[in-house]
């Protein structure tokens, strides 16, 4: 197979840094490097240096030199390369998908979107202007327009170890046993080798659903509470009987088993309004009966559903669950 001309690799490299240079913050060779290997494209430290330095010495690129490794991001002026280019409304998506959906892209995934997500930023940061007078973009306003709101108290997300999610996430994506060290609420401390089956966000944590090896049943562990994570390199079968979705329905993030109790409730006028709204369940019935409001419903029996319930105090009491 003919080799391509050095010429070629050296152009493609120029290409692929000034694509992933940032124009918000400084980015360092190793970062640089990190980057290109997302991306499949393997180069030394040293040869990422030198490409870097030689980009910013012909293009309007900043070279942060009070430390090494030094830094290198766009000039506030400057055009940076844009290939492919993002318009303000796709500008706009992956601002929004960058803040809400961050943690459940696989790790090198995320790396290599990086550029997009930075991209995105400098587009919307750019000033319009209006008959002369500098004003924001209509993009960029709509992200001071839009929030999502907690139901419950807000809380600050747990802290997870170095390298967990990386391992955690990459593990997930290629099907390879994870080697995990454990912690668990009761501070119960586990080495084992796991399948990973799944990543879901509830609230401000991250869960991996996965099953331990020489087990059959599904079990779901904070990533805040892995100690540590190494994806190793022996691949296994994805279970066939296996549905996260499934999973989730029926109540395995409320720490349930699955298990589905018809409840009968009777609730305050204002909880029935809330209740009327948003059911608790497809076959949930509301009936006015002897001045009180009685609601039936079909739930999950979980510690997620009871603590709903004692959360409502004086608006609802339990009747019946069978």
């Amino acid at each position: 197979m003919p080799q391509r001309p050095a010429g070629l690799e050296t152009l493609q490299l120029a290409l692929q840094l000034l694509r992933n240079i940032p124009r918000s913050r400084f980015v360092t060779s190793r970062d640089m490097q990190e980057r290109l290997a997302a991306k499949g494209i393997e180069r030394d430290l040293r040869t990422v240096q030198r490409q870097l330095d030689m980009l910013a010495e012909a293009f309007d690129i900043e070279r942060d030199m009070r430390s090494k490794p030094y830094g290198y991001k766009w000039k506030p002026r400057a055009q940076a390369l844009s290939l492919p280019g993002l318009s303000a409304s796709e500008s706009l998506l992956f601002a929004l998908g960058q803040a809400h959906l961050a943690h459940l892209l696989p790790a090198r995934a995320a790396r290599e979107m990086r550029s997009f997500f930075e991209q995105a930023e400098d587009n919307l940061r750019r000033v319009e202007f209006n008959d002369g007078k500098p004003a924001v973009s209509r993009e960029r306003a709509w992200l001071k327009k839009v929030r999502v709101v907690p139901v419950t108290q807000p809380l600050l997300p747990p802290k997870i170890r170095d390298g967990v999610f990386d391992a955690v996430s990459n593990a997930l994506f290629n099907d390879h046993w994870l080697a995990v060290d454990y912690v668990n609420a009761s501070g119960k401390r586990v080495r084992a080798h796991v399948m990973p089956l799944g990543l879901a966000q509830q609230g401000v944590r991250l869960f991996v659903v996965c099953r331990f090896e020489g087990y059959d049943e599904e079990r779901a562990l904070a990533l805040h509470r892995i100690q540590s994570a190494r994806e190793t390199d022996e691949a296994f079968v994805r279970p066939a009987d296996f549905d996260l979705e499934r999973f989730d329905n029926e109540g395995r993030f409320g720490f349930g088993e699955g298990k589905r109790i018809r409840v009968r409730l009777a609730v305050s006028d204002a909880l029935r309004l809330i209740l009327e709204e948003t059911p608790l369940a497809e076959d949930q019935i509301i009936r006015r009966t002897r001045g009180k409001n009685i609601v039936t419903a079909t739930v999950v029996e979980s510690q997620q559903w009871y603590r709903w319930l004692r959360g409502q105090g004086e608006e609802a009491s339990l009747l019946s669950a069978e």
